[in-house]
């Protein structure tokens, strides 16, 4: 339990550590650098964000094959799940940033229309980015390793404290008048150890195993088979994330954006800070799944999400209460206004998402990768043609009641994980006997 507790901390730090970290330094870079570098830093930032996790789509998939093994001791098996991990991340990675850096001159001239900015530094900018991508995507499997072996204090100390001096030095250049390339390269330094050291802490958790023959034929097939899905969960959910805000821009304008903008980031982590915390449970039940009879796994998963549920409740009473006030103080009480009517449905979408956070990763540690991407698919479909319509006829709420029809689409992957459940009962099935009840289960 105190192992839980420690890795339910260290995950919930992990998360916070950026956002609140940027909320510290982005006053500094608006004042001295002005808004339009700041923009620019941003949407840098988003390009080695969205593409990191795109080129890293595979590490759930891994995480979970890692987990398994751990349970059996075969460190030779576990370094070759890893060592295929981390081809596929470069492959990933290697693509996705000459893709980045061959689109970077023809992007230029489109993001710095109407911007002090210059052609050029915008084009260094986003060519920095693109090679950051390459990194990110070394750098998450040294993490995933690592939170296989349930060590989530290493793998959180390690990019913590890269965070921190890249955030740091973002604001000592920008004090500087240093524009946005230089912080991008201090970025790349501060990434790239960080990368380094991931690794190197992957390897002894390996017991100095060598990462070598990057595609093992066995692994390889199977990490391409089980995470083909959760890598189309990340590429839906890199493209689904921002077309809310585009649409709403669309249809009602730049200004109705701000309040849905800020009641989605005051509700949200009801989901992520949750899902950050509970992120331990996806090694644990991962490690279990082969071991463990089907009624002790299904008591194990009732608990943690009683757990789940103890903490949406909390929080979502928290925000119903207190968040329209925390809102006026932050943003001022015209955007807190026009927020009125469609935060407390924002909050609630966000809490039955929060709910579905056990459910997800049960799902995936048991290796139902599919089931779990057509509901999440599925799902963001039905969500954005939902947009579509109630945005035309209801305005601004259609979007907050769209969402909430995407909570309820997540809490509904409990049906197949129980239903995959109940046909374990009391033996372990083999994979192929897995494979055979997951299609009796997806949707």
């Amino acid at each position: 339990m105190r192992r839980h507790l420690t890795n339910a901390t260290y995950g919930l730090l992990d998360y916070a550590s950026y956002p609140v970290g940027m909320l510290l330094v982005a006053p500094i870079v608006l004042r001295k650098l002005g808004a339009a570098e700041y923009g620019l830093w941003m949407i840098s930032t988003s390009i080695i964000s969205a593409g990191g996790i795109i080129a890293s789509g595979f590490c759930d998939a891994t995480l979970q094959r890692v987990a398994q093994l751990r349970s059996t001791g075969n460190v030779r098996a576990i370094s070759h799940a890893v060592s295929s991990a981390l081809g596929v991340n470069l492959l990933l990675g290697f693509v996705l940033a000459l893709a980045t850096w061959i689109a970077s001159p023809y992007a230029a001239p489109h993001i710095v229309s109407s911007t002090p900015v210059s052609l050029k530094e915008c084009s260094q900018a986003l060519r920095i980015a693109s090679i950051l991508i390459l990194v990110r995507s070394v750098e998450s499997i040294g993490t995933t390793t690592q939170r296989a072996f349930e060590h989530y204090r290493s793998a959180v100390q390690i990019s913590g404290s890269a965070r921190i001096f890249t955030l740091a030095s973002a604001a000592a250049l920008a004090i500087f008048h240093r524009r946005t390339p230089s912080i991008l390269v201090a970025t790349g330094l501060f990434l790239s150890i960080s990368a380094v050291l991931q690794l190197l802490r992957a390897r002894q958790l390996l017991a100095g195993t060598p990462l070598r023959r990057a595609f093992q034929p066995h692994e390889t097939l199977s990490l391409i088979r089980t995470g083909v899905f959760v890598w189309l969960q990340a590429i839906g959910g890199v493209i689904f994330g921002q077309l809310d805000r585009i649409l709403l821009g669309l249809y009602l304008g730049v200004t109705a954006v701000a309040p849905y903008s800020l009641s989605v980031q005051f509700a949200h982590p009801l989901f992520g800070a949750i899902a950050s915390g509970l992120h331990f449970l996806f090694p644990y039940l991962s490690s279990q799944a082969e071991i463990a009879p089907g009624p002790a796994l299904r008591q194990t998963i009732l608990k943690a999400f009683a757990c789940n549920l103890l903490l949406v409740g909390f929080g979502a009473v928290l925000l119903f209460f207190a968040g329209g006030h925390i809102l006026a103080l932050w943003a001022g009480p015209s955007v807190a206004h026009s927020a009125e009517k469609i935060f407390p449905l924002i909050v609630a979408a966000s809490a039955l998402m929060g709910l579905s956070v056990t459910g997800t990763y049960a799902m995936q540690a048991l290796g139902l990768f599919r089931t779990v991407a057509l509901l999440t698919l599925g799902g963001r479909a039905i969500t954005l043609a939902l947009m579509l319509y109630l945005l035309k006829h209801t305005g601004l709420q259609g979007l907050a009641i769209a969402r909430i029809a995407y909570g309820l689409i997540s809490i509904s992957l409990y049906v197949p994980l129980f239903r995959f459940l109940g046909e374990r009962r009391i033996s372990i099935p083999s994979p192929l006997a897995r494979s055979s009840l997951e299609g009796r289960v997806k949707l």
